[in-house]
């Protein structure tokens, strides 16, 4: 089991692969640091070739999902993660139920209980697959579609 969620989808491209790249080169802004900014283009960050890393540029949820992928001659792959800011982030969030029971155990607001672990690690699977999975879900389907809207191939299905 993963600690974040990846998604990997493979696309068969409608047009050749220059013309799809091309589309891609002129819809996305060029960004080292892949990070959120306002922008006209529908994507931010690094195109090498036919290989991307790219964050979708909607402003306050774009940057959630980064998508790495190639673009071969007649189909390509992306892979979707959540960015590497927002996974420290979320790690943080992900240990607070156990600082929480610790720092009641210990200042002796409570006493230890062993309910204390099976609800620690009830409340780190429910920030995982519930807060975690459900917004990774959505946001990268967002983006997803908006590369595919941008890009003009189809998905192949697995």
């Amino acid at each position: 089991m993963n600690i974040f969620p990846t998604k990997e989808q493979e696309f068969r491209l409608i047009d050749d692969q220059v013309e799809t790249l091309n589309r891609l080169e002129r819809r996305t802004e060029k960004s080292k640091n892949l990070t959120s900014e306002y922008t006209d283009k529908s994507f931010r960050g690094i195109i090498n070739g036919n290989e991307f890393k790219i964050i979708s540029s909607t402003i306050g949820k774009g940057a959630f999902c980064v998508m790495s992928g190639k673009v071969n001659s007649e189909n390509g792959h992306v892979k979707v993660e959540i960015h590497k800011v927002f996974r420290i982030l979320l790690s943080i969030i992900l240990c607070f139920p156990v600082i929480g029971i610790t720092v009641a155990i210990l200042t002796g607001a409570e006493e230890f209980s062993p309910v204390f672990i099976l609800v620690a690690i009830l409340q780190i699977l429910m920030i995982r697959f519930v807060f975690i999975g459900l917004a990774f879900k959505f946001l990268s389907k967002a983006s997803l579609n908006r590369l595919r809207d941008v890009l003009d191939f189809e998905w192949v299905k697995n």
